[in-house]
């Protein structure tokens, strides 16, 4: 991988083809994405491995109900006999075209770029996504040109649910506008209309299906991975001298978009580069790691609109993740807090905190429409840890008091009282919740009814949260109401005894993971406990913490994040792959989450009192994090999950919202 500058001064990571086989190229993927929750994805040779890649993939209920548009394009440059097709794809194991063959380079930067060397021309290709709509710009820039030569683009389009496959039995409708402009619809109404417009291009109509592009992180993935795609025919023209040609394509839920034709790719780059300066606006222009972060941390916070107000939220992951809340309040402080995008954090927790309901916020919103569903126990209590990260931030406790501070006690007296799932206090005042057939922690894999990680009753890091949040509120009115300060530090006072008594296990030197209704301890080795150290306020007293941290450095800690179990563990599951049941078996039983990273550096710095000796090691932890997202996955992001087993390969989302929270957040720790 190297680091560059282009003309322009867009920072890019770029990839040598050349010097990987196609199974390594095949294994780099790349992202774009807009504010509506739409997006663009692929390989750095433009071979879809996924079902979820494709050169547009349309949000048409923000940022929901997700439409696969554009898959791919085959481009063929034509020399007297002698036709060189650039695409490649792959069909039941066999990589055909091979236009890997002429590719020099992959760059990403405001788009992605794909430059290839022809003998008779010089051709890069880019790909933007606009940054307010459903529209993809493919770009075609011919240099060097020194013989005349025919070039054809073949657009093929999915139109299709992202989470589904297409066949050629699906009925396709293609009508054309106007010589440079087509569009696409199915027999399905809610697929959309797909507009493709080319004015420099003639269109010739030419429908076919393509059979059995396969896909192959699908079948890693135990799932169905062969799929048929439609092509409604090809543009064409002819190259005698250095020429641009963007080709438009746009998704919209009825008619064609307004405007199209009049879109001019150099605005729609000074609208990109823009929105790129604002995000990196709060960051140190030479520091590297930072800047890939801050980018990163930008793709994740979409709008979403509800009760017909449009306001900012954050997806857990691509590709396939939409607005969580437990994710949301976990990576809030790292995207929106550490990035200086203050207001963005703002009106994430305004929506969340209108959409309280009997003291707990929505795990997650629907992927079709705007339903919230509340199935979490930690969330809520994620949501308060938030709301006064922002507040110690912002200082601005006129909108925190008058707007969070009532969902913030109504969620705290349900838990304390009682709410859905059993969720409520104990006699010992400490948290519980559940029954051995809910998943209401984060390690929620269930399938097949299976809970593979039954963590019910009272879990280690939902009592630490308590704990911490009674502190947080006991600070916040020790000026302001005597009264309810000696309420809640009272309160916390007696969690506290609790929390050390039921959790503190001596022979082991670490802490219990939960404590069943029944008083049985599961004594399992898990990284949970880290947040008894991490959170701003500690339930342990000073040896406890340093044992919990020794314990989670020496049995858990790898270079990409904390394991989920400890590798001496009988259920420990080193690899993750296969059928859903598979992975969902491992997901929480040994496989290395990356976001623990940031608990973690908080916690090692916190009992080495931020030594510049603990400083120097957990930069040193943060380096291979920095080359998985330099080198690894999704070039620039940081991926959900890495197998147990060295070497880490990444697994699940190829960027997920909480691995570059959290990485960033750590390594501001660091650097404070």
């Amino acid at each position: 991988m190297d680091r560059i500058k282009t003309v322009n001064g867009d920072e890019s990571l770029a990839v040598s083809t050349p010097r990987y086989t196609p199974d390594e190229l095949l294994s780099k993927e790349w992202l774009l994405t807009n504010s509506r929750g739409g997006f663009s994805a692929s390989t750095v040779i433009g071979c879809n491995t996924r079902r979820y890649h494709g050169l547009l993939i349309a949000a048409l209920n923000p940022p929901a109900n997700r439409i696969a548009g554009l898959s791919n394009c085959l481009e063929t440059v034509t020399c007297g006999d002698q036709a060189i097709a650039l695409s490649t794809f792959e069909f039941d194991h066999t990589l055909h075209p091979h236009g890997y063959e002429y590719q020099v380079s992959f760059r990403k930067d405001l788009g992605v770029h794909f430059d290839y060397e022809l003998g008779t021309a010089h051709l890069t290709k880019s790909i933007y996504l606009l940054p307010d709509s459903d529209i993809a710009a493919v770009v075609y820039d011919f240099s060097d040109v020194c013989e005349a030569m025919e070039f054809s683009v073949r657009p093929f389009a999915a139109m299709r649910d992202f989470h589904a496959l297409q066949n050629e039995r699906t009925v396709f409708k293609a009508e054309l506008s106007d010589p440079g402009t087509i569009f696409v619809k199915t027999h399905n109404a809610g697929d959309g209309v797909l507009t493709l417009r080319c004015e420099q291009m003639h269109f010739q109509n030419d429908p076919q299906w393509w059979h059995r592009f396969f896909y192959r992180v699908e079948r890693f993935r135990g799932q169905d991975c062969l799929e048929d795609v439609w092509s409604p025919g090809r543009f064409v023209m002819q190259i005698d001298r250095p020429q641009r040609i963007v080709l438009w394509a746009a998704l919209t839920k009825e008619a064609p978009p307004v405007g199209l034709d009049a879109m001019d790719i150099d605005v729609v780059i000074d609208a990109l580069r823009l929105s790129q300066r604002e995000l990196l606006a709060a960051c140190d222009p030479h520091d590297t790691f930072s800047r890939h972060l801050f980018l990163a941390a930008g793709q994740f916070i979409p709008e979403r609109t509800i009760r017909n107000e449009t306001t900012p939220t954050i997806l857990a992951g691509f590709p396939w993740f939409l607005d969580w809340g437990r994710d949301t309040f976990i990576s809030l402080e790292g995207l929106c807090l550490c990035t200086g995008r203050h207001e963005t954090a703002w009106g994430v927790l305004k929506t969340f905190a209108a959409a309280v309901s009997e003291g707990m916020i929505p795990n997650r919103f629907d992927d079709y429409g705007n339903e919230p569903h509340y199935n979490s126990i930690d969330a809520s209590l994620w949501f308060v840890h938030a709301a006064f990260a922002w507040l110690k931030t912002v200082g601005d406790s006129s909108r925190f008091s008058a707007t969070l501070l009532p969902a913030v006690k109504w969620i705290m007296e349900s838990y304390r009282r009682g709410t859905r799932f059993g969720i409520r206090t104990d006699v010992d005042q400490l948290v519980t919740g559940g029954d051995a057939n809910t998943q209401l922690t984060w390690m929620d894999a269930k399938c097949n009814n299976i809970c593979f990680t039954p963590r019910y009753g009272k879990a280690v890091e939902i009592n630490a949260l308590w704990y911490s949040n009674l502190c947080h509120l006991a600070d916040y009115y020790k000026d302001r109401q005597t009264e309810n300060a000696r309420f809640y530090a009272d309160l916390a006072e007696q969690v506290a005894a609790s929390f050390a008594l039921a959790f503190w296990n001596e022979e082991a030197g670490y802490l219990n993971d939960c404590v069943l209704p029944d008083g049985t301890p599961d004594v399992s080795l898990r990284p949970n406990q880290i947040f008894a150290v991490s959170l701003p306020y500690s339930p342990l007293e000073r040896p406890h913490q340093r044992k919990v941290v020794a314990a989670v450095e020496r049995e858990l800690l790898t270079p990409r994040g904390l394991r989920s179990l400890a590798p001496s563990d009988p259920r420990y599951k080193g690899r993750y792959f296969g059928p859903q049941g598979n992975r969902d078996a491992a997901y929480h039983q040994g496989t290395v989450w990356g976001w623990l990273i940031g608990p973690f550096v908080e916690a090692y710095l916190k009992v080495h009192n931020h030594s510049n000796d603990a400083k120097r090691k957990c930069r040193t932890r943060l380096t291979p994090l920095y080359r998985h997202l330099e080198e690894e996955a999704c070039i620039g992001s940081i991926s959900e999950i890495f197998e147990g087993d060295s070497p880490h390969a990444p697994r699940g989302a190829f960027a997920q919202a909480w691995s570059v929270a959290e990485v960033l957040r750590a390594w501001q720790l660091i650097h404070r």
